[in-house]
């Protein structure tokens, strides 16, 4: 799958000590800040979307989070390597489609195509490799056959007119009890598990599994649905949780350093898939650091499709809003609070987009050596947008201040401010 193209970043001078910060992110597993990336290469899987309705301001915040991220290790100059999904084939797709009179196919297409259209506007780096599910139906079938033949995974029998041809192989789950560490990434008890697994996607009243909890990872053939020759699994399509696996296994390898994508995630998103890599791989599989952002509200709900309730950023930009704005009305929250989107933080965000920009406009300016600094250290310190624009705003108000003394003025500081605004924090000025 192309990718939407890759933004200008532009080069930053060296800190003045030759030391740049080391970039520490909160890991939701130990609840400490962690170096995940000691070395000199950085690795990260973030989970892609579903496209029936992209984008909206929570998957928004989500990849303009794990972007901040991205600009600090390269700024640190690391090797980074984002790898990313789009679950082209899924329930919710499915449904969506059949409720609209779209095919699936087309759906996923199209909105695929926004979602990247939209993250371009964003200034989003773009992940590589980006995997759609449908064009990986066949590594990923392979691995669930291997997990058949190590005994980590089971068959249990379809309903009559499921299965295709040979419904007697029934679908296939992944069986926990072949993982000792399961429950170690969320750290949650068994009656949270259980609540969370039922409201987020899971089936634990399916009869003949060995266990509520257990994962799918092979879906046999239904009337009306896509499937695919799975081999020795019989015609079907994937489960959620082991497309995310084979996908990050075989784009980065494992174990990587970051697993990320929205707090929801965590459980059982992220338990399951890391259970699973840990099944095909052996137990070092999983993840260094396990980091999620917060999820976004609107209107007093939580940001869901579901719901309805979406704020979408294609529509903001047909509406003529510059991405900017958008992204600096995201960037003033911490990537880990739980937030309101509101009338108000757009007019904020595209007032300071204003400000920054009357305030790199002349030839000269304040120091921009200090500013650059702070800029580096705030996400270095779990990626502290909300302080990077503090300190962007004190240098545009010294810069903007009326009657002040300019004999100290550095010519060209303002072309710095913007590129660090640039490179760092992905505001195009």
């Amino acid at each position: 799958m192309l990718s939407w193209p890759f933004p200008q970043i532009p080069e930053l001078p060296a800190p003045t000590d030759g030391e740049r910060p080391t970039v520490r992110v909160h890991d939701s597993t130990t609840g400490m800040l962690v170096d995940p990336a000691p070395g000199s290469v950085a690795r990260s899987f973030v989970c892609g979307v579903t496209p029936y309705d992209a984008t909206h301001l929570g998957h928004a915040a989500t990849y303009v989070a794990f972007d901040l991220l991205h600009r600090a290790w390269t700024d640190a100059g690391k090797q980074v390597t984002y790898c990313s999904n789009v679950t082209d084939v899924d329930d919710p797709l499915l449904e969506r489609a059949d409720a609209t009179g779209v095919d699936w196919r087309d759906l996923a297409r199209d909105q695929t195509a926004l979602f990247g259209e939209d993250m371009t506007a964003l200034g989003v780096v773009p992940p590589a490799p980006w995997t759609g599910v449908v064009e990986y139906v066949e590594p990923i079938a392979r691995a669930v056959a291997q997990m058949l033949a190590d005994g980590t995974a089971y068959r249990v029998p379809v309903e009559p007119g499921a299965g295709g041809a040979t419904p007697e192989l029934g679908d296939v789950y992944a069986d926990l009890t072949a993982d000792p560490a399961f429950g170690t990434v969320s750290g949650l008890d068994e009656a949270t598990m259980a609540e969370l697994f039922a409201e987020r996607g899971g089936d634990p009243g399916r009869e003949g599994k060995k266990s509520p909890l257990d994962p799918l990872l092979w879906r046999r053939e239904r009337a009306g649905e896509p499937a695919w020759d799975g081999g020795v699994l019989g015609t079907g399509r994937p489960g959620w949780h082991v497309e995310c696996s084979v996908i990050a296994r075989d784009g980065l390898g494992l174990p990587f350093d970051v697993q990320g994508g929205g707090a929801d995630l965590l459980f059982p998103h992220h338990e399951m898939s890391v259970s699973h890599a840990r099944m095909l791989a052996g137990p070092d599989a999983a993840p260094t650091a396990h980091v999620h952002a917060g999820l976004v509200a609107y209107e007093g709900h939580k940001m869901s499709k579901s719901r309805g309730n979406l704020v979408l950023v294609s529509v903001l930009r047909r509406e003529g809003v510059d991405p900017m704005a958008v992204r600096l009305g995201i960037l003033a929250h911490h990537y880990r609070a739980e937030w309101e989107w509101t009338d108000a933080t757009l007019k904020t965000g595209e007032a300071r987009l204003d400000r920054w920009r009357a305030a790199v406009s002349g030839n000269g300016g304040p120091a921009a050596d200090g500013l650059l600094a702070e800029l580096r250290a705030a996400l270095a310190d779990d990626l502290d947008a909300p302080r990077a624009l503090a300190a962007v705003d004190a240098w545009a108000e010294r810069s903007l201040a009326p009657g002040r003394d300019t004999s100290k003025d550095e010519e060209g500081a303002p072309g710095v401010v913007a590129r660090a605004v640039n490179a760092l924090l992905g505001v195009r000025l």
